[in-house]
């Protein structure tokens, strides 16, 4: 069973988990507006929150929103420090080209997920140590396609060749 904390809140709806289990809680709308395509919007919730040292808050997306609506958060995972004391608002992006999309007061716009974080100590140094990634970084790990096409030439060619001999 996951540890629980207390984390204090004022105003607001109360966020709430919808199933036990989940990772994120859901954080509900404090107003009213339209997003018109491609528009983002910054989204007041209601809810200040005292998270205790040592824990940080993330807003995520809602995934219903995102598949059904291309409603996302312009900086996800936005984060929630411990010693932030303000409202949690939201930016919201619509990705939708020809649609607007309404929100309620009420509406469960995005999911906070709360977790113990641990502070570091940065140290320079003149070179980093080697690893087996390097320095490879967006795709360098290539696509499941790209493989499955790779596997598939080397099956082809090896058929022919028995075929062929």
């Amino acid at each position: 069973m996951a540890e629980a904390i207390e984390v204090l809140i004022s105003s607001g709806q109360i966020p709430t988990y919808s199933h036990p289990g989940d990772a994120g809680a859901d954080l509900h709308s404090a107003e009213s507006l339209v997003i018109g395509p491609g528009e983002r919007a910054t989204v007041g919730t209601g809810v200040a929150i005292a998270l205790p040292d040592g824990y940080a808050g993330f807003v995520v997306p809602r995934s219903g929103l995102a598949a059904k609506h291309g409603i996302t958060i312009v900086n996800s995972p936005g984060t929630v420090d411990a010693g932030y004391r303000g409202e949690i608002r939201v930016t919201l992006l619509n990705t939708d080209a020809t649609e607007p999309y309404a929100i309620a007061v009420g509406d469960r716009i995005a999911q906070l997920i709360v977790q113990a974080v641990t502070r570091v100590r940065f140290i320079p140094v003149e070179r980093l140590p080697g690893s087996h990634r390097g320095a490879a970084g967006f795709g360098s790990t290539g696509y499941a396609a790209e493989a499955e096409r790779a596997t598939s030439s080397t099956a082809s060619a090896s058929t022919h060749e028995e075929i062929t001999t």
